[in-house]
């Protein structure tokens, strides 16, 4: 009795498996999306001030362009640590327009330092990590 009830649900298996067809010729296609969202192109993403006196604030401007198909918006610019101060452009930047990020870090202890700026845009999704460093010298 085992035995026809496991043949059984075997056959069944195989038939549904067997029955299942590819879809037909005429069925519709599937709609692609394309994203349309702004891209950094930047001309650097990391900086070196090398020796800079200490109390004496430094300032970098990254410079990037939209290679996007659409209008690229910063949403945020945020600073590893608060020795450091940063400006952005604010309004929507047109592809193949260019926008800035501007850091400006206080020299206010003596050493090496290297510090990192977060941007975050509609792109991809990815933010973008710029980088200063430098030595801070009597």
């Amino acid at each position: 009795m085992k035995k026809i009830i496991l043949s059984a649900l075997i056959c069944a298996f195989f038939t549904a498996v067997v029955a299942q067809q590819p879809l037909a010729s005429n069925a519709r296609p599937q709609t692609k999306f394309i994203s349309e969202v702004g891209a950094f192109s930047w001309n650097e993403t990391a900086f070196d001030f090398g020796k800079i006196k200490v109390n004496n604030p430094v300032t970098h401007e990254f410079t990037f362009v939209n290679s996007g198909n659409a209008p690229l918006v910063i949403t945020s610019v945020q600073a590893s640590c608060g020795c450091t101060v940063t400006r952005y452009t604010k309004e929507a930047i047109s592809p193949g327009s260019s926008g800035f990020v501007t850091a400006t870090y206080n020299a206010a202890k003596v050493g090496v330092f290297t510090k990192t700026i977060t941007v975050n845009a509609n792109t991809d999704g990815r933010a973008v990590l710029l980088t200063i460093k430098g030595e801070v010298v009597e």
